[in-house]
């Protein structure tokens, strides 16, 4: 299985802060905010990684990860979107890279308290079809702001809703994703969303109807530390005091 890690976008819910540096180079406690999202994966047995970027910028990943061996990646390479397209678009870019094997997709602003070895295991003995990784979210003022999952009678994901007025559950979609190597066939065929870009809910959607998607639900904390300036520190606070990617459980579909 690979590794691809999201590190792109302009950051601008995190301005000022990211006028001088991509948001993923930012800090959490002691260390840049790219490098959780390379231990959730190293940790997980994934040891080959596609890091993802784009904008003025992009060099300091290098400079920061050279070949990744320092934090126990066997081959790293990198991508570099030119424009700001949308999730499934910078996936996109990772298609020669996966080269017909399982993918799991990273956000790298998503930093999870536990480790997702559990979520990895359970991919790898599914026989077709895509994972996504949930969060229960009690508050509904954040559910608006997330992809919402509506359950059918047997707790199969029915849709997902993004960003929904009236949320149909209290669990958020994580930008935590696993994919077999069809996921880019269908981003080969999606029309861009109103907002001009390709969006990764209509990826999740497409599995969906096919009736292949699962999920897990995380245990403990999960945090989007590019949300907003307040998610950012809440993050900071929470990974200063806990950690993070410790091993535990998640709780089966």
């Amino acid at each position: 299985m690979k590794g691809v890690i999201l590190a792109g976008g302009t950051g601008s819910r995190l301005h000022p802060l990211t006028r001088i540096t991509n948001k993923h180079l930012l800090p959490i406690y002691d260390r840049p905010m790219v490098t959780y999202a390379i231990e959730a994966c190293v940790q997980a047995g994934i040891t080959q990684v596609m890091v993802v970027t784009g904008g003025t910028h992009a060099g300091e990943f290098l400079r920061l990860l050279g070949n990744g061996h320092e934090y126990g990646i066997d081959r790293l390479f990198y991508a570099y979107q030119e424009r700001p397209g949308g999730i499934a678009e910078a996936l996109g870019l990772a298609h020669r890279f996966v080269d017909g094997d399982r993918v799991v997709v990273i956000l790298g602003d998503n930093i999870v308290e536990h480790s997702i070895r559990p979520c990895v295991e359970r991919f790898e003995r599914q026989s077709k079809g895509a994972r996504v990784v949930l969060a229960e979210t009690p508050e509904v003022e954040h559910l608006r702001h997330l992809g919402v999952p509506e359950f059918d009678g047997d707790r199969r994901i029915k849709r997902i809703l993004e960003k929904p007025k009236d949320p149909p559950s209290h669990y958020g979609v994580t930008g935590i994703y696993f994919y077999p190597a069809e996921v880019f066939d269908v981003i080969g065929r999606l029309e861009p969303s109103g907002r001009g870009e390709l969006e990764i809910t209509d990826v999740n959607n497409w599995f969906i109807t096919q009736g292949t998607m699962e999920y897990d639900v995380l245990t403990g904390f999960w945090g989007d530390a590019g949300e907003s300036i307040d998610a950012y520190y809440a993050v900071n606070d929470f990974v200063r005091q806990h950690g993070a990617n410790k091993p535990a459980a998640v709780t089966p579909a």
